[in-house]
């Protein structure tokens, strides 16, 4: 078992994960924790060459099953590289996504076979499991729309269709639902302040962290 911490922020485009997690990542400093903040596809140089191609590229289609494959050989790197040296040295782990996401994306998304997908997650998480994921939920369209706010973000994950999106938020929904115990779901809908707090809230009572070192309260 790892000495350290593990936290997964998922959710569907535009939830504001990255957001989320970095204000934790600051308060976790400050509260003396040794946090390692990273994020999937990425984390590696294999992993940020991988997410380039995922992302950035729009001249050619890009089958589902291709999506899988490249989504966990950069997680094989990111696991193997980052994340559990980090967790063995006693870290807190921040992850901007990991497995679910591809059970998520490529499999409520895209319709990919759940039962293939787990056996490429064996693989590529080298069955390293989370602490915790908390999914930030939010309405297809109106985290897309906070996507699109920003032009020169906008990826070719966004733009793909609104139904996908919504059988993308959906599946993670029912991820969330089968294991209660293992995932806190937040209302991303709310104020950026509002979430926080409830993020905040689930890493204290699900981990036993204590945030109080950090002026008393769970704000940056």
């Amino acid at each position: 078992m790892s000495a350290g911490t593990f936290v997964v922020f998922e959710g569907p485009e535009g939830a504001g994960k990255s957001t989320q997690m970095r204000r934790l990542a600051d308060v976790l400093v400050r509260a003396g924790h040794d946090v390692v903040a990273t994020r999937e596809p990425g984390g590696t140089p294999v992993g940020d060459a991988i997410r380039r191609v995922l992302l950035e590229s729009d001249g050619y289609a890009m089958l589902p099953e291709t999506e899988a494959f490249l989504l966990s050989a950069a997680r094989v790197q990111h696991v193997h590289e980052v994340i559990r040296p980090a967790l063995d040295r006693g870290a807190v782990v921040l992850c901007d996504r990991y497995a679910d996401s591809t059970l998520a994306y490529q499999g409520g998304g895209h319709g990919m076979a759940e039962g293939d997908l787990r056996c490429l997650e064996r693989i590529a998480t080298d069955r390293l499991v989370p602490d915790l994921r908390v999914l930030l939920d939010v309405p297809a369209a109106a985290g897309l729309a906070r996507r699109h706010r920003d032009t020169t973000s906008v990826n070719r994950i966004d733009r793909a269709s609104l139904a996908f999106h919504e059988r993308v938020a959906a599946a993670y929904r029912l991820l969330a639902e089968r294991d209660p115990e293992g995932w806190t779901v937040i209302d991303a809908t709310q104020p950026t302040d509002a979430v926080f707090t409830m993020v905040c809230q689930a890493v204290q009572s699900s981990l036993g962290f204590s945030l109080e070192q950090a002026g008393g309260q769970c704000q940056v």
